[in-house]
């Protein structure tokens, strides 16, 4: 027998049908297009310290007076082709860091952590009107904890054993974005949508918390909405299509390729 007949044979074999795999199913997110999102720029907001030094020396005295720093930070979530992508700032071209910051001492955690994101994201005066401008941010799930023992650059995903007192905890919590909304990137920054492939296993251009985040996604499914409001794609299952890549929204210069092509392979963390 020919190997033309022996393929059109094996060929003509009915699939083998593997068992059901449904079981205890994580929660499912619907994902907006990027495309249901109005982005602009607003006056720049200079960071506070110049350095990583002065940085945490401030730390250290605000560890002084209040004790232990608290920071949240958004990972929030919209698609592009059918494949997830984060929203993300780019700062002076070099850092990347998620919307959010550290809270004010006196600051109730949720409520803080909404005027930390308006800080960065919400429009200012009439710079825009109609549906999104104003509508208050989801917040989800605590999907990570990340610890900063000591006086240092080091944070880690759980508190080292010797340590008792860490000078700084950051959670990163899950952002619902609504089917559209109005965000405005200060000047000085940009505003990236970063593919989680372009994530994955990549701690050498983002560090060790940015690249994590597709393992912390992994945990959900995700139904992909078209503009109209149909659902194309859902996940387990589902074709990416075009292959994504990671798009400048706004701020900086907008210069796509300098967002995506320079060597900018360091996180601030």
């Amino acid at each position: 027998m020919s190997t033309v007949t022996q393929t059109a044979l094996q060929s003509s074999y009915p699939p083998t049908l593997p068992k059901s795999f449904n079981a205890n199913q994580p929660k499912t997110i619907r994902l907006y297009p990027l495309s249901n999102y109005t982005f602009g720029t607003k006056e720049n907001q200079p960071e506070e310290d110049p350095s990583v030094i002065a940085r945490l020396r401030r730390l250290e005295e605000h560890y002084s007076q209040y004790g232990m720093r608290r920071t949240c930070e958004g990972i929030l979530v919209c698609h592009e082709h059918n494949h997830p992508h984060i929203l993300m700032l780019q700062i002076a071209n070099a850092f990347f860091k998620l919307p959010g910051d550290y809270l004010r001492a006196e600051d109730d955690e949720i409520e803080g952590f909404k005027n930390r994101l308006n800080e960065r994201l919400a429009p200012v005066g009439n710079q825009f009107s109609g549906e999104g401008v104003n509508d208050e941010w989801q917040i989800g799930d605590t999907l990570a904890q990340w610890w900063r023992p000591n006086f240092e650059t080091f944070m880690y995903p759980f508190i080292p054993a010797h340590i008792t007192r860490p000078k700084e905890c950051k959670k990163l919590y899950f952002i619902q974005l609504p089917r559209s909304k109005v965000l405005s990137v200060p000047k000085n920054m940009k505003l990236l949508a970063v593919p989680l492939f372009e994530l994955y296993d990549n701690t050498a251009r983002y560090g060790p918390q940015l690249s994590a985040i597709p393992h912390l996604l992994s945990r959900y499914n995700f139904e992909f909405v078209d503009e109209q409001g149909n659902v194309t794609a859902v996940t387990p299952g589902g074709d990416p299509g075009t292959r994504p890549s990671v798009k400048v929204l706004a701020g900086g210069d907008n210069d796509t390729n300098g967002a995506a092509g320079k060597d900018t392979n360091m996180s601030l963390a």
